[in-house]
């Protein structure tokens, strides 16, 4: 316990009082460096610190073991109460510790990552359990629906050996697999509104996550009983139904565990501010949250490739030894998942539920925001008529804050970035089951055709620590800015050029096929390997470290703490949107026209890539997270107008605008685009075209 020092400096007799305050939750254990006589007295907690005129500190020590609720300590120097009084409160005993950095600091200072809490690692490794039996069972969906099962094969799914053929069971169809697949990953990804949504209203995170671990295990099992090869073997009418079922189970445990876990992980790195530090070697260096989520993010979304690897035991299983054991592992694995739960529980940092509090707040920010603006959502500082620091000047008193307004304001622009996500994720690995289907048509060499989605979770394996450690850190070393909305037009690019890779290589396999443009229904293969797929799947994992994971920091950084579920929530639907496109696209997924289901979402994408950039290259400089402490006292205070504020505000409030003539093009764009290929498959297949493919 430390001494109070230079607090009592020079002051004949002081006095420390540490008031309670009313909604504050302030463990008096954090008040380490006040000490002196215990004691209580009309509601105040009071230290008495006698000091000598030349400085010298006298204290009593005390061990302080109770709690209060205070959020300011007063030193007052009792022989002239109008001099000498200090606050003291938790800010500047955080500060103490978390010295935040000068102006000079900034601007000179290197910028690094904070360690991580040991928590957040145990909570990673759930991560890793859950999504290495989700992909586990997903990577043999879609063999599974589409193939029937195997001539000559074991009975359990798995092809003879030695041979070309495809592991099957249900033998539905690529449509039918397409179908299944897109509605478990839509269901995957709607599911997440309900289950961010009920976990910051109701349940709290953590409980929500354990909720989702339930049901996927029950999931699982089903699963594996409706793969035993005497059920595969008594038909699709007796095979279909259990796997159904464990499918639309499985999504529905994952929507309720997904949008929950990663801002739980953020949430046990406490300290959410900037602030300086010392190192090792002398140098002194800034801690920056940025970076923090940054790094924290790469650890989470390579553990999440380190169990999508786990797809390489299922797809092997699938083709030796057939559908019972790779349902299996993946369900071995998954019962780590509460094993670790359980041990880490304690130590977890449990964010409570909100009782609907600040999402009800935030409808209501909204909709004052619109009567006082007279519905006028393009006008400048459209939120800011929803603060009550403008509000108290007109008589109105509200319930939340100038924070909560900005919080809100955020959090919208975040929504309106994820909305980008839909068309990028059909770059990234294809619409469906095309991959697949892709491999199914090339030359494997007893490769299963579904082994290269496997090598998308290899290269972010590979790629995470040498983004993390090596190519992040030389930029801002070098200071090249290569900010946020950078890092995700970056990932767009790398995501449009996968799928012309994938066009190229499917022109290629109808060009070389026995059967020509009718590849995926043909007996032969093309002689072309499957390993062809590789810069594909390379491209799009390259892609997913950029979007997604500044994704997930967005989603966290830019919504209030009891609403941070359900904005990750948000992000994770807009895979479910892809999804519906797939969806839309699934009766021209066929052959002779799969050139076009790889290329029409790579133009798409490049010219939405173009258009994002210029809409939201201004928040490369907004603020990563507000902090609360300068929102102090909003309702008193009087707006602060400033240019560069202004400015900011008026480029949002033109950019809302554009994006909403933007999003009426791309609608009418897509519709086009859809009329566009329809008519020209339907010219390909006319007398008119002369050159007809085979």
């Amino acid at each position: 316990m430390r001494r109070a020092g230079e607090v009592s400096k020079q002051m004949a007799s002081l006095q420390i009082i540490l008031t309670p305050s009313a909604g504050s939750d302030i463990n008096i254990d954090t008040l380490i460096w006040l000490v002196g006589s215990d004691g209580a007295k009309d509601g105040q907690i009071q230290w008495a610190i006698l000091a000598t005129s030349t400085g010298e500190t006298h204290v009593a020590d005390a061990i302080i073991t109770s709690e209060a609720t205070n959020d300011s300590v007063q030193v007052q120097n009792k022989s002239d109460p109008e001099k000498n009084v200090y606050e003291v409160g938790a800010q500047a005993l955080e500060n103490e510790e978390y010295p935040p950095p000068t102006e000079e600091d900034v601007n000179s200072l290197r910028k690094v990552p904070a360690y991580l809490p040991v928590i957040a690692y145990s909570l990673c490794l759930v991560e890793f359990a859950e999504r290495a039996s989700y992909y586990g069972a997903q990577t043999v969906f879609s063999n599974f629906i589409e193939f029937p099962l195997p001539k000559g094969g074991n009975g359990a799914g798995a092809p003879p050996r030695g041979t070309q053929e495809t592991a099957g069971a249900l033998g539905m169809g690529l449509q039918a697999s397409d179908g299944l697949v897109l509605l478990f990953q839509f269901l995957a990804y709607v599911i997440p509104i309900f289950g961010g949504w009920w976990a910051d209203v109701y349940v709290g995170r953590y409980w929500a996550i354990c909720v989702g671990v339930a049901i996927c295990g029950i999931a699982h099992i089903i699963q594996i009983i409706g793969a035993i090869p005497s059920v595969l073997q008594a038909g699709t009418a007796h095979a279909a139904p259990p796997f159904i079922i464990g499918l639309l189970m499985l999504a529905l445990g994952a929507g309720i565990f997904k949008p929950n876990i990663a801002p739980t992980v953020l949430d046990q790195y406490r300290h959410q501010k900037q602030y300086t530090k010392v190192l090792k070697t002398g140098e002194k260096v800034i801690v920056d949250p940025e970076m923090t989520a940054t790094r924290t993010m790469l650890i989470f979304y390579g553990v999440i490739n380190v169990g999508a690897f786990y797809m390489l035991a299922t797809t092997y299983a699938e083709k030796y030894v057939g559908y019972w054991l790779a349902f299996l592992l993946a369900g071995i694995i998954y019962f780590i998942l509460p094993v670790v739960l359980a041990a880490a529980y304690k130590k977890t940092y449990r964010t409570p539920p909100s009782g609907n509090s600040d999402l009800a707040k935030a409808i209501k920010i909204t909709v004052t925001a619109l009567r006082q603006n007279k519905w006028q959502v393009w006008r400048k500082n459209f939120f800011d008529a929803a603060k009550p620091s403008i509000l108290a000047a007109k008589g109105i008193q509200v319930d939340w804050t100038d924070k909560l307004v900005d919080d809100v304001r955020r959090t919208l622009v975040a929504t309106e970035i994820f909305f980008y996500f839909p068309i990028y994720n059909l770059n990234d690995g294809g619409i469906g089951s095309v991959s697949t289907n892709q491999g199914a048509s090339m030359t494997t060499n007893g490769a299963p055709n579904d082994l290269l989605s496997n090598f998308n979770a290899l290269t972010i394996i590979v790629a995470v620590p040498i983004v993390d450690y090596f190519i992040y850190p030389m930029f801002y070393r070098y200071n090249i800015p290569f900010k946020r909305i950078t890092r995700m037009t970056f990932g767009f690019t790398l995501a449009a050029l996968s799928g012309l890779c994938g066009a190229l290589v499917q022109w290629r396999v109808y060009k070389t096929s026995p059967c020509g443009y009718y590849a995926s229904s043909c007996s032969e293969v093309s002689p072309i390997s499957i390993w062809w797929q590789l810069p594909n799947t390379i491209l799009g994992a390259l892609s997913e470290i950029f979007c997604n994971v500044t994704a997930y920091e967005l989603a966290y950084a830019r919504s209030p703490a009891s609403m941070r579920g359900l904005v990750m929530a948000i992000f994770l639907f807009m895979t479910a949107l892809s999804s519906a496109l797939g969806e839309i696209l699934l009766p021209v997924t066929a052959d002779p026209d799969l050139i076009w289901i790889w290329g029409a979402p790579a133009v798409a994408l490049a010219l939405q890539t173009t258009f994002f950039w210029y809409r939201f290259r201004y928040l490369n400089n907004d603020e990563f997270m507000t902090d609360e402490a300068n929102y102090a006292n909003s309702a008193e205070e009087t707006p602060i107008q400033t240019t560069e504020v202004e400015k900011t505000v008026e480029i949002e409030r033109r950019c809302m605008i554009a994006s909403k003539a933007t999003v009426s093009v791309l609608v009418a764009y897509r519709w086009y685009e859809k009329a566009t290929v329809v008519n020209f498959m339907s010219y390909l297949k006319s007398d008119q075209w002369s050159e007809s493919p085979a």
